[in-house]
């Protein structure tokens, strides 16, 4: 299928002629002065300069007419920044940025994280820096050596190898016989019968140190430690205007209440209740 439409785009753009350079320096001169007809055929004329550079990564899991598309883009890029006065045929000027845009895209799908292109670039430019100065030194590289090598603060440096990162599969097996995988050692979060018993527990003493509590503290304390299991708790402001207080007054009231339930756990000779809902 993909074939098909492959082939069909390259019959369909073999109508457009190739230029002389005489042509495209005129065309460039048109392109300046406003003309979109001028620039339809420049572009036109050059997309079977981007065909060609796709082929070149035509062993790529990428499918073709993802990256002439791609490449398109970087001829489009091309033809508005193109100027006659540049001395040079106008294939030469845009295969870079063609290449460009297909490199780009290809890095891009290629990647399991998606990094933005400038902090890319960055890692690539600390990597091969430290590949370098690891065989003209000798040993691996510290932080402060790479910012001197690359002038670079030293804080940015680090900022940019915390950009570094592997992915392995949870299936990849490991051990003498190959009888574990990566998943046997990935921890289970889910709570279990103690925890939950444990958490249970916790919440009935909460809700029992609330019932002493001043109605409008147990209410500032609802609210504000997420009690009715919100989207998130409630600011001062918010508990506040639900109340007709101040955020000030909200703000007291909370820590006149933990403090009060903490003397009444102090008082009952237990150890301290994390204020959880």
């Amino acid at each position: 299928m993909e074939n098909d439409i492959f082939y069909t785009y390259v019959n369909e753009i073999k109508a457009y002629k190739l230029l002389t350079a005489d042509e495209e320096s005129e065309l460039s001169k048109k392109i300046a002065a406003g003309s979109e007809v001028a620039r339809k055929t420049l572009i036109n004329s050059n997309l079977r300069l981007v065909i060609s550079i796709a082929k070149k990564f035509a062993d790529s899991n990428i499918p073709i007419m993802d990256l002439i598309q791609e490449g398109n883009i970087g001829l489009i890029t091309a033809v508005a920044k193109y100027n006659s006065s540049f001395n040079t045929r106008f294939s030469t000027y845009a295969y870079s940025w063609i290449m460009q845009y297909m490199l780009r895209y290809m890095h891009a799908k290629a990647s399991l994280i998606h990094l933005p292109n400038r902090k890319k670039e960055m890692l690539h430019c600390l990597n091969n820096t430290r590949s370098y100065l690891y065989q003209k030194n000798g040993h691996d590289p510290s932080c402060e050596e790479l910012a001197a090598y690359l002038c670079l603060p030293v804080e940015q440096v680090r900022a940019g190898i915390n950009l570094s990162y592997n992915v392995v599969s949870l299936d990849t097996t490991y051990g003498e016989h190959d009888e574990m995988t990566v998943s046997d050692n990935v921890p289970d979060q889910t709570p279990g019968p103690e925890e939950d018993s444990m958490r249970g527990v916790e919440k009935l003493e909460v809700h029992k140190l609330m019932r002493t509590l001043p109605e409008m503290e147990q209410k500032v304390v609802y609210h504000r430690f997420n009690f009715d299991n919100d989207r998130k708790a409630k600011t001062l402001r918010e508990v506040g205007e639900l109340l007709g207080v101040s955020a000030e007054t909200v703000r007291q009231m909370e820590m006149r209440a933990i403090q009060r339930m903490k003397v009444s756990v102090t008082a009952a000779g237990d150890s301290e209740i994390l204020l959880t809902a």
